[in-house]
């Protein structure tokens, strides 16, 4: 019996900065491409799914948080209202339909305790590491995620 197609990708995206309060960065390592590190990320399910929804699923797909918990409220998810338009690499090209070259990228940034614990989805990712923000942003793969660690004191209060 062969698997049923996948869908193609919506090419409408959400990119998640995890942060903890003292300006660390979780970064996850990709499991398809070793090497390469990002913050969470992830695509639309359908047309209509708001993107806070997309990126509490993804948070919660790829890391184990759960936003709206008593460790995480939901109130430690912020929109930032910055948008990226990126041409989708050649390599995953693929996963769209027939055409498609760019995505569209919504980044929020979500502030957890440092020591909330992690459990990697192993099919998407091989480690994580916390690295403070001017480090993580240079250890970041794509140049959409790195600019926006950058962005991470602008966006955080801290007296």
């Amino acid at each position: 019996m062969n698997p049923q197609p996948r869908p193609p990708k919506i090419p409408e995206s959400v990119l998640v900065v995890i942060y903890s309060p003292e300006l660390d960065v979780l970064l996850l390592e990709r499991a398809d491409r070793p090497g390469f590190w990002q913050s969470v990320t992830g695509s639309k399910d359908a047309l209509d799914e708001p993107l806070s929804l997309v990126a509490q699923r993804e948070v919660a797909e790829e890391t184990g948080i759960l936003i709206g918990s008593e460790a995480v409220p939901l109130s430690a998810l912020a929109n930032w209202h910055l948008t990226n338009v990126y041409e989708i690499y050649p390599v995953w090209r693929h996963r769209y339909a027939s055409g498609v070259t760019h995505n569209t990228e919504h980044v929020f940034g979500l502030c957890v305790p440092r020591d909330v614990t992690i459990s990697l989805a192993p099919r998407e990712h091989l480690q994580y590491r916390w690295l403070p923000w001017l480090e993580a942003a240079e250890a970041c793969f794509s140049p959409s995620n790195a600019e926006a660690v950058l962005q991470l004191p602008r966006f955080t209060r801290h007296s």
